[in-house]
């Protein structure tokens, strides 16, 4: 989405005649610039700084644990969140609503590796599989998640 729009931005930028005046008052140390050109250049630029201000999602990695339908599904979602939370309580847990399936997706991973990582952790309690997802970039404390040897990975 972002890409679309600053590629509109150009195309009107290169459409719109903009026209850029010096002018010297009297101190040539000293200039003025005035550029004259369309207003629209200006909203659509105003427009993508205001899109990215309530985009708050990085594209990233996540671990889809459960795909769940059909009876009490839900409450079967939100209960395995809540293990997860008491298990892992360092990691973020999301339910996501994906018509007919309830989903529960693990983690906040910037990396297909850290996914990875986390993922030889959990594997014992909550199989899953490592998926592509927009996350919110946050900072991770990974003493807290993944212990300091590796005789349990």
């Amino acid at each position: 989405m972002n890409k679309s729009l600053l590629l509109l931005l150009c195309i009107v930028a290169l459409m719109c005649p903009c026209k850029a005046q010096y002018t010297s008052g009297g101190n040539r140390s000293r200039g003025h610039v005035d550029i004259k050109g369309d207003v629209a250049v200006s909203q659509l630029v105003q427009k993508h700084i205001e899109l990215n201000e309530r985009v708050r999602t990085i594209p990233g990695y996540r671990i889809q644990v459960a795909s769940l339908s059909g009876t009490a599904s839900k409450n079967r979602a939100f209960e395995m969140k809540e293990r997860i939370h008491t298990t892992y309580p360092g990691v973020e847990a999301y339910v996501v609503f994906d018509e007919p399936n309830f989903k529960v997706k693990v983690g906040d991973f910037r990396t297909r590796l850290e996914a990875y990582v986390f993922l030889l952790h959990i594997k014992a309690d909550f199989p899953g599989t490592i998926i592509r997802d927009n996350i919110y970039p946050t900072q991770i404390n990974w003493d807290d998640i993944v212990p300091e040897t590796d005789e349990d990975i």
